[in-house]
């Protein structure tokens, strides 16, 4: 399995997914082997998850014994490399270089000049990716198993180079496409390492329907390789308490929780705010993530007069993201194009109603919820104004929603994922 984040290190959903199916696969009795970027040390912190060993992660929001307990089927092997995304060229060149002079090993030689004795990097993320790959065929060299399961785009490259040196069947997971992340202005160098990557591979999964049919139509695969298997959600843990913000008692709170970018509607989170607003004055809306659209959104929130009604928290994790689950009344997804959709599943877990946009994966999935288009900020302003102001509606969402999201279990997204495994390694190679 290859992939680029796993808990404690997550940039946004695919770690999520990464661990709850991971390690639902290893309750199956599935061995997996997870090949993981290896941290980059810089004079700041950890980028990357520490590693214990070059084989292994020391998990600071696990103890070794539910580390052994959860994950004792798989083991992690480390690339040192610094691939992850949503980061410019300049963020790889200084830690790329921050690795060379803390003389860490580097796995290949890609993007890697000597300049009066000196080592420099001058590569960025595409190089990243492709000394991945360069990396992850050694260790594939070194290590036997049946199949390729390769997750987004930056790992793709890997799985075909892996696919063709050992002949083993190649699967490609599809958590996200360039057209969701950009648009209709897309990276073309990134759908072009999508697109290679779907055909290359002997199956392609999809979390959602709403993917595969980007996939068939945007990307010319095959319908009959395109599977879909949803995605899960963890049972929630303990109730904790949201202290210390200056959100008073009698206010109500609405929350968005995930990267702030295009793709996930922010501005669209911001324009139905200030419409609640103008008919409901004890409400604060909290955005909880970061991203390239942070600034743009702190400036809109102002232009809009309603800078003191809105908290940015930034980035959250672990423990944080649990308490600002339990300190919302409700949670709102305005994503523009969301293949599927971890955080709705989380809140519903949390006992949190939730309100999606119709341009969801989960939305396949998900019927106690509300749904508006992402563009119709007067139906989503509407439908948040109705959920704060008639208990009853909210009650009816919170007990619907959490017993539906019981029913989607990552046991199940890795049963049909050993399926398709299954099929793969019965089969004749190239069939």
């Amino acid at each position: 399995m290859l992939g680029w984040e796993f808990p404690p290190f997550i940039s946004g959903g695919l770690g999520t997914a990464c661990y709850g199916l991971t390690k639902a696969m290893s309750r199956l009795g599935l061995e997996v082997t997870f090949v993981l970027p290896r941290p980059v040390l810089m004079s700041g912190g950890t980028t990357h998850v520490r590693m214990r060993t070059p084989g292994d992660i020391d998990y600071s929001v696990l103890s070794a014994e539910q580390f052994e307990e959860e994950l004792k089927n798989v083991k992690f092997r480390a690339i040192d490399s610094a691939l992850r995304p949503y980061a410019n060229a300049e963020t790889y060149k200084s830690e790329i270089e921050e690795l060379i002079r803390s003389k860490q090993r580097i796995s290949g030689s890609i993007g890697l000049v000597e300049m009066g004795g000196d080592v420099h990097y001058t590569g960025d993320m595409y190089t990243e990716v492709h000394r991945y790959a360069a990396a992850a065929v050694k260790l594939a060299m070194q290590d036997s198993f049946d199949v390729i399961h390769a997750h987004d785009w930056m790992t793709y490259p890997a799985g075909i180079a892996v696919s063709a040196v050992t002949g083993k069947p190649l699967v490609v997971h599809v958590h996200s496409t360039e057209f969701d992340r950009s648009g209709e202005h897309v990276n073309q160098m990134i759908y072009d390492i999508e697109r290679a990557g779907m055909h290359a591979a002997d199956r392609v999964i999809a979390v959602s329907f709403l993917t595969r049919n980007i996939i068939i139509s945007r990307y010319g695969v095959d319908g009959d390789k395109v599977a879909v298997v949803y995605n899960g959600v963890e049972k929630n843990g303990n109730n904790v308490n949201f202290n210390g913000t200056d959100i008073k008692k009698d206010e109500k709170i609405v929350l968005f929780l995930g990267r702030i970018t295009m793709q996930k509607g922010p501005e669209y989170f911001l324009g139905a705010a200030k419409k609640v607003l103008e008919v409901m004055d004890n409400v604060k809306f909290v955005m909880a993530g970061s991203g390239d659209m942070m600034r743009r959104s702190v400036e809109l929130a102002a232009e809009l007069g309603i800078g003191n009604k809105v908290l940015f928290t930034g980035f959250l994790r672990g423990e944080d993201v649990r308490k600002v689950y339990e300190m919302a009344d409700l949670y709102v997804m305005p994503s523009v194009s969301e293949p599927f959709g971890i955080a709705p599943l989380e809140a519903l877990n949390h006992d949190v109603p939730v309100l999606i946009s119709k341009q969801s994966g989960v939305s396949e999935v998900l019927k106690h919820v509300l749904k508006a288009d992402f563009w119709d900020v007067n139906e989503i302003a509407n439908k948040i104004v109705a959920v704060l102001k008639y208990p009853p509606l909210q009650v009816a969402l919170k007990e619907h929603g959490n017993f539906e999201v019981r029913k989607l279990k990552w046991e199940d997204a890795a049963e049909r994922c050993r399926q398709i495994y299954e099929q793969l390694a019965a089969q004749p190679v190239g069939v």
